[in-house]
Formats: structure tokens, C-alpha cells, sequence
């Protein structure tokens, strides 16, 4: 609901894309995600699948919270989230707060293609799995988002091993 209330022309594509952004620069800073997402390597870039697969038919939880609304655009219809209830800040720290309010300024204004820049930057996680179309479909591994270079590259990804074993989905909702 967060990206749903802070941005304009938050769609299906561009939510993926800032869940992602969120995601794999929150892993880089501590070693795990904020959603917990699961992300494949698509053509248009990173996608959670299972956000992909429950849009179409958006189950209790999610249906309470958002409604998808189609908006004409010239020559197609664009499928924007809109919140039904207010953003609960209270299962998120600090940092992710920070994260997604820094990204919701920033990209607040963007349509689709400019993001698609921002998530399929060259040798990151999702250009890695990609790898010119040999990787399509492939699941996108947090751990690249950690680059070599990083003095505390090891910590990093050992703190991200031992929490996404331990961790399941949060009550918030970054949407």
C-alpha cells in the first residue's frame, strides 16, 4: 500500500519494479528482503511471481487492502492499484521506511519504461540470471545484489542465509 499511496501511475509493472528495487537494496544494506518475494527473470525484467499470479484474482487478504482500477491510456488500459486502507507503518524498521520513501520520491512521477533501466542495470542480479535470454523464467537469487567489492560481503550474506530460513511474510504491505 505504500507504493500504492506514494507514487503516481503505480501499475502491475511498475509495483513490480520498485518491490524489487526495495527488496534487493534493503539485501544489500542487511542481508535479507523486506517482502520476502520471490523474483524470476522475465524479459520486461524482475517479476514476483506470486504477485504476478495473484492479479488477476487477488485473494481476501490482498483484496482488502487494494483494488486494481484499468485507466485508459491511448491505445491500451493501464491497471493502477489503489489502496482501500491506509498504510500501517508498524511492521517495517527504520530503514525500510527509509527505503521506500526514498524510492517513492524519486521514482514518484516514472511510467514503466523508465524503470525498466533502473531494474535491468547492467551485471545486476536480474541482468546476471538473465543473461541474454538464457536465464528467462529463472528464479533471481538475492545474493548478487551484494557486490564482491563489499568488505562486508560475507556478513551480509550470512545474516541473509540464516533470516530468509527462519522468515515468512510480514503483515505490512509494501504494495
Amino acid at each position: 500500500m505504500y507504493f500504492a499511496s506514494n507514487t503516481r501511475h503505480c501499475g502491475k509493472v511498475k509495483l513490480c519494479k520498485l518491490l524489487y528495487l526495495l527488496d534487493f537494496t534493503h539485501f544489500r544494506e542487511t542481508g535479507r528482503s523486506v517482502t520476502a518475494l520471490d523474483y524470476q527473470a522475465w524479459k520486461i525484467g524482475p517479476v514476483p511471481l506470486d504477485l504476478m499470479q495473484e492479479w488477476d484474482e487477488l485473494e481476501s487478504g490482498m483484496a482488502d487492502a487494494i483494488e486494481i482500477v484499468p485507466e485508459n491510456v491511448i491505445d491500451f488500459i493501464r491497471e493502477l492499484v489503489a489502496p482501500k486502507v491506509a498504510f500501517n507503518d508498524s511492521s517495517f524498521t527504520r530503514r525500510e521506511l527509509r527505503l521506500m520513501h526514498d524510492l517513492s520520491v524519486t521514482l514518484a512521477d516514472e511510467l514503466t519504461n523508465p524503470l525498466i533501466g533502473f531494474t535491468r542495470e547492467e551485471r545486476g542480479p536480474w541482468d546476471k540470471i538473465w543473461d541474454g535470454g538464457r536465464g528467462n523464467r529463472e528464479r533471481i537469487p538475492y545474493a548478487p545484489a551484494v557486490l564482491d567489492s563489499d568488505r562486508n560481503r560475507d556478513a551480509i550474506l550470512g545474516v541473509g542465509t540464516r533470516v530468509q530460513r527462519h522468515r515468512g511474510r510480514r503483515g505490512g504491505s509494501a504494495t
